[in-house]
């Protein structure tokens, strides 16, 4: 293989890894509510501190790609991923050393930084790749897959081995990585770029699509981190929640794939609107309809197939802002600022409003990104790769 060849962000390996480093960063947020769910019945936290911590490590994670809108123009990707990963490994040991609040959201944090770096390389490896739409909606079908084996495997790993058992899983799973590190270009894609016109960047476009990507991810992270929870105090046992969860996962694999299929042909607009709107009628249905293992089922594959459908063409609408990576970064920064919000902003709500008042919060605030995103999806800036 040519130097050129090896670079190129489009190519089987640089692609697979991209992938990979996207789900493997992904690792816990993906199952975030059976690890809240273990955090409350096999830690004995409270619902709040768990709900905290969830917050703690997205705030890490949120913090890593933060930094990263600065570094990746000056570091060595491959480097960069090999400390996240490090990173990654060292916060899960770490948390299976301690059962107390504070040093383990302390692991927790530390554990989200690393995988904050690697999932931003990652997307916006992805982001780079001649078809950013099928790609994208390939890595989320692809964490649909993972989400629905580990959750499904959740009851019975708790059963025979508690946390501590899923906290070794997370790093096995993450030390794997390490394998793929040299399958990334060195760089951010700043020599592929000068390769391709550069496109204008239109400020207004951008900074409404990056707080459409804030506003849908702040939703997402105050109702994610409690659909286990919903279930328990809906009357469902832990395992048929577990079920319900890992059925939605392959519902979630389905939306994933559309995008994956059918790219943009039919236009992000009306894909973005289609989805966003699957994800808000489960909410509707939590708040007047009665919670049965039927009724959960369907909502939570309905809510799982409209998140995993917008989230590739949200990315892909980033890349097509500019070709340089740039902006998928700090989309992924702000996607992650809501996620580490959404949980902290859940508590609060929780402990005022109850359930309720997160789902009118998360169906206010999804709306908004919907009406954020319209303005921006339909323009391409970057030149077709």
């Amino acid at each position: 293989m040519d130097r050129h060849s090896a670079f190129n962000p489009s190519s089987p390996r640089a692609v697979t890894a991209g992938i990979f480093m996207g789900v493997m960063g992904g690792e816990v947020f993906i199952v975030q509510p059976g690890f809240v769910q273990g955090l409350v019945e096999h830690m004995r936290f409270s619902e709040e501190q768990a709900g905290l911590i969830a917050s703690i490590e997205m705030a890490g994670f949120a913090a890593m790609t933060i930094a990263l809108i600065f570094l990746t123009g000056r570091v060595n990707w491959r480097r960069m991923l090999a400390m996240c990963i490090a990173l990654t490994v060292a916060g899960h040991l770490g948390s299976m050393l301690t059962s107390a609040v504070t040093p383990f959201g302390f692991m927790r944090f530390v554990a989200g930084l690393g995988c904050g770096g690697i999932v931003s390389i990652g997307f916006a490896a992805v982001g780079l790749t001649d078809r950013p739409d099928r790609n994208f909606g390939i890595l989320v079908a692809f964490s649909g897959v993972y989400g629905a084996i580990v959750l499904g495997v959740m009851p019975n790993l708790y059963a025979y081995a508690g946390m501590q058992g899923l906290l070794l899983f997370f790093a096995s799973f993450a030390a794997l990585g390490f394998a793929m590190v040299g399958w990334l270009p060195p760089s951010d894609g700043a020599a592929q770029a000068d390769r391709n016109a550069k496109a204008p960047l239109l400020v207004g476009p951008t900074v409404t699509a990056l707080g459409a990507m804030f506003a849908y991810f702040l939703a997402q992270g105050v109702v994610w981190a409690y659909l286990f929870r919903i279930a328990i105090s809906g009357g469902l046992s832990e395992s048929q929640a577990a079920l319900g969860l890992t059925i939605a996962q392959f519902a979630g694999i389905l939306g994933a794939l559309i995008p994956s299929i059918v790219g943009a042909r039919f236009g992000r607009k009306i894909m973005l609107t289609f989805a966003i709107s699957a994800g808000v009628a489960p909410l509707l249905f939590f708040l007047f309809g009665t919670v049965t293992v039927a009724s959960y089922t369907i909502a939570v594959c309905a809510y799982n197939f409209g998140f995993n459908k917008s989230h590739p063409y949200l990315l892909a609408t980033m890349a097509s802002l500019d070709n340089t990576g740039r902006i998928v970064t700090f989309a992924v920064a702000l996607q992650t600022v809501g996620l580490a919000i959404g949980p902290v902003v859940g508590a609060y709500i929780l402990g005022s409003n109850g359930f309720d008042g997160i789902y009118w919060f998360a169906i206010v605030v999804f709306q908004l990104a919907l009406l954020l995103i319209i303005i921006p999806v339909g323009i391409q800036l970057a030149p077709v790769r």
